[in-house]
């Protein structure tokens, strides 16, 4: 299911006006007016959702299929792809695609129920992938992933679960302390999806601390992005 998520958002992606390479949708002022709108149409709007509408309530749902980018779509991707596989192994197919799809919901719903007011259209998977990461670090927290950090010259090294993703949490929630109402990055999302996962594996797997806290022994290189964005695609120049 994790190579189905991705290949199923990547395919929405190309034939949706946010890549650009419909013709559908135009160019220039009236592709971004096709951008907005789809936006609009399948992301959340938090001022909309708490109104009743049943369109509005299924867009939590939706919007984890949609991105506002090229680079927000490869980021995301390049996360599920590195912890997805892994945690779907431990879980199960099914069991994994429901904790995907409800944690990618309730986080931004939770998102949405805290900003209300906004009018922007949320959109991404972000929600859901990091549940995924909450989820392994308690299944694999020994698990060694290689980072590539900037600020030592994006040198690969490697370092286990329990390390890279607490500081990975840590620079979302300073982001998000820090994050002013607009476009860019929808940081609470990501610490709800996380709680959620990282709640979740407990809740089901605490049982077997003892056998998952090894890790693999051959661990999957990392992506070298501080974390998956959640774009708020209301302007286009959000990034």
């Amino acid at each position: 299911m994790t190579y189905g998520l991705i290949a199923l958002c990547c395919l929405l992606f190309l034939t949706g006006p946010a890549a650009g390479l419909n013709p559908a949708y135009g160019s220039g002022d009236e592709l971004l007016a096709a951008q907005r709108a789809y936006f609009h149409r399948w992301g959340v709007v938090p001022a909309e959702l708490f109104e009743g509408s049943p369109r509005a309530a299924l867009t939590p749902a939706t919007a984890l299929f949609v991105h506002g980018s090229w680079v927000h779509l490869l980021g995301n991707m390049l996360f599920l792809y590195v912890f997805g596989v892994m945690t779907e192994e431990r879980m199960g197919r099914v069991q994994f695609t429901l904790f995907y799809l409800g944690c990618g919901y309730l986080a931004l719903l939770g998102y949405a129920a805290a900003n209300d007011d906004s009018t922007q259209s949320l959109v991404g998977a972000s929600g859901a992938i990091s549940a995924v990461l909450g989820a392994f670090l308690f299944a694999f927290p020994g698990a060694r992933v290689t980072s590539l950090l900037p600020f030592l010259l994006f040198l690969p090294l490697r370092f286990p679960a329990w390390v890279v993703l607490p500081f990975w949490v840590t620079l979302q929630w300073v982001a998000a302390g820090r994050a002013e109402q607009g476009p860019g990055v929808a940081y609470l999302a990501h610490l709800v999806g996380f709680g959620l996962g990282f709640g979740y594996a407990w809740a089901r797997f605490r049982p077997a601390t003892a056998v998952s806290s090894r890790g693999p022994q051959h661990p999957t290189a990392a992506p070298p992005r501080a974390g998956p964005p959640a774009e708020k695609p209301g302007r286009l120049d959000h990034e």
